[in-house]
């Protein structure tokens, strides 16, 4: 038996706001989490002997042990019992160190993959539960739907969000999460909004006329400290408001988002970015290494694999 082309999409933050640390020393965030079709693409086998092999290299670099998908897959191995194995490679379009979620967002499609392969059975909560040992950012991936997040981000509720459309801008130079989180220049003390207020403010706020005209709610409070120590990133966001566009970094950085009505929108944006990028001779395009339009998800595409 196997599953092949399995979607691993990425995700943006719509907002992040970083309102606390715990005593532990993890962030206590609210954010809200979107899925966008930009997606890795997995492909397991079902082995009998009970080894877990990667097959390639799928990140350069990234050592078998330290890879979230074998990661993921020993650890429902070893939560399920089974005696059976996987053989697994997989393809990566999601940026690293792009702050997009991808090697979360692998883990995630891991468990969920595996957890039909091997007909373990867990159940949606059980397979957050292993997702959470592996990072903060994989439960939302398994949860499966457009979601409002407090705590380290695993304490999740479903969000109703309207179509959309985006942009997706990579910069030239990637950031290491765990070194944004770590500097004494991060703001802690955010206040707290409710769920209702970013809802409401997105029907107060819907586009007139298919453009927006009041940006993004709240912010990411993640920014000024990236842009302090990654200069190219920091560059690249003042190339995008140079180009007329109102962007956002997702998570801890560094890609960008621009937020359109429809896919038609973002691809005449991206193809202008595009444009700009091969032509060198205009040296600011140089911070910007890659561009993508994709429409928002209103689901996860495995979130029917899993009983809830």
């Amino acid at each position: 038996m196997a599953l092949y082309d399995v979607p691993a999409p990425a995700k943006i933050n719509l907002f992040l706001h970083v309102t606390g640390r715990r005593p532990d020393g993890y962030h206590l965030l609210q954010t809200a989490f979107r899925f966008i079709d930009l997606c890795d693409t997995l492909h397991f086998d079902k082995r009998t002997d009970g080894l877990i092999v990667r097959e390639g290299e799928a990140v350069a670099g990234l050592a078998p042990e330290d890879d979230l998908v074998i990661r993921a897959a020993r650890a429902l191995q070893q939560a399920s019992g089974t005696k059976l194995g996987a053989q697994i490679r997989y393809q990566k379009k999601i940026p690293s160190g792009g702050g997009l979620g991808g090697g979360s967002s692998d883990a995630a499609s891991t468990l969920i993959a595996l957890n039909r392969l091997w007909a373990t059975n867990f159940t949606r909560n059980e397979l957050m539960r292993l997702g959470l040992a592996l990072g903060a950012d994989v439960p939302v991936f398994i949860y499966g739907q457009p979601a409002f997040a407090v705590g380290i981000g695993e304490l999740l509720s479903p969000l109703s969000l309207p179509e959309r459309a985006y942009v997706v801008v990579q910069p030239t130079q990637n950031v290491p999460t765990a070194g944004v989180f770590s500097s004494p220049d991060l703001t802690r003390d955010s206040s707290s909004v409710k769920m209702s207020v970013f809802t409401d403010w997105q029907t107060i706020n819907a586009p007139k006329n298919g453009f927006f005209t009041n940006g993004f709610f709240g912010r990411n409070d993640l920014e000024p400290v990236v842009f302090a120590s990654y200069p190219r990133v920091s560059e690249a966001a003042v190339w995008l408001g140079q180009q007329g566009l109102t962007a956002r970094m997702t998570g801890s950085g560094a890609c960008f988002f621009v937020e359109f009505v429809t896919l038609e929108q973002a691809v005449v944006c991206q193809q202008e970015i595009i444009g700009k990028m091969l032509n060198r001779e205009n040296d600011n395009a140089a911070v910007v290494q890659n561009a993508w339009a994709c429409p928002g998800l209103l689901d996860h595409p495995l979130r029917h694999w899993i009983s809830s």
